[in-house]
């Protein structure tokens, strides 16, 4: 259930919510598509396949991980994953330990745009921080962290933030 606004009360340009949705729509816009990525049609597509990119080197990921990581439902990490296998950028591997289980594993179609992937990365980080300096940043990343676990709900979470103040 939605919690009604008090439109007197608010200035509109103001809003912590609108602005973050208003920052969203801009980064989206500028995420380049490299032209082996044009099987990527959608921007939690290409998220997903970042994180495993970037996260299998270090530890076996797992569809679970990227529900948790993404704070998205079963059924969306399973479309999602279904369509980057379908296209060639992941595969499953079942693991030793149980069967049913299956570890996500970029290919070489994946591994491919790595590179690109990086480049738009540093890019858009530099874009986004351009003349802020990095005390502000710091606290941008502090508020922004502290307001995800306020949504998310996670008491917990909002400890560890808190703490680290």
């Amino acid at each position: 259930m939605c919690v009604s606004e008090n439109r007197e009360n608010s200035d509109s340009g103001h809003d912590v919510g609108r602005l973050i949705n208003t920052l969203s729509h801009q980064l989206k816009r500028q995420v380049c598509i490299q032209e082996g990525e044009d099987s990527l049609t959608t921007n939690m597509q290409r998220l997903v396949l970042h994180y495993i990119l970037f996260q299998s080197p270090e530890r076996d990921i797992y569809q679970k991980d990227v529900e948790k990581e993404f704070q998205i439902r079963r059924s969306t990490a399973t479309g999602t994953l279904q369509i980057l296998e379908k296209n060639g950028f992941i595969i499953r591997e079942p693991v030793k330990q149980d069967a049913r289980l299956k570890k996500l594993v970029p290919t070489e179609k994946a591994i491919g745009v790595r590179q690109h992937i990086l480049e738009n990365i540093r890019y858009i980080e530099a874009l986004l921080s351009k003349g802020i300096p990095e005390e502000k940043l710091s606290v941008c990343r502090e508020v922004l962290e502290q307001m995800s676990a306020n949504l998310s709900g996670d008491e917990k979470r909002r400890e560890e933030i808190t703490d680290h103040e």
